[in-house]
């Protein structure tokens, strides 16, 4: 997917560059924060990916992520099994305690609705080796 199609496709907008996780994440993304209310205890954003940017590998404690796919297309892997490659209309589920990584394809933008509860801990980069061979 383009950057014109990612914009016209993209539902929730672009946001602003992401750089307060940017430490955590490899090449640029976006950040567009839905809901902004004190009362509730979910943190609910559109984040979008440029082509080859995922983030590092993480752990939600005490919570979990919920990743409602909306445009591009993208990978997600947790520790021990295949990445699984995402496309829009895809949900992912991921629960407390669970290692994983997500992000854009090679040669895709990718976004999603990230539903968040809980505290990330935020371990190491994605090999770039490892990353390349995906979808080959």
């Amino acid at each position: 997917m383009t950057q014109d199609n990612q914009n016209k496709t993209n539902l929730f907008g672009l946001g602003n560059k992401n750089e307060a996780f940017a430490k955590y994440f490899m090449c640029q993304s976006y950040l567009n924060g839905l809901v902004n209310d004190n009362q509730i205890d979910v943190n609910v954003s559109n984040v979008t990916f440029e082509p080859g940017c995922r983030n590092n590998w993480h752990i939600h404690h005490q919570g979990y992520q919920l990743l409602l796919v909306t445009s591009g297309e993208g990978w997600y892997q947790e520790e021990g099994h295949s990445a699984r490659a995402l496309k829009p209309g895809d949900v992912v589920v991921t629960h407390d305690g669970v290692k994983h990584w997500h992000g854009a394809q090679k040669d895709s933008w990718f976004s999603h609705v990230a539903i968040t509860k809980g505290t990330p801990e935020w371990l190491e980069a994605v090999s770039e080796d490892w990353y390349q061979q995906l979808g080959e």
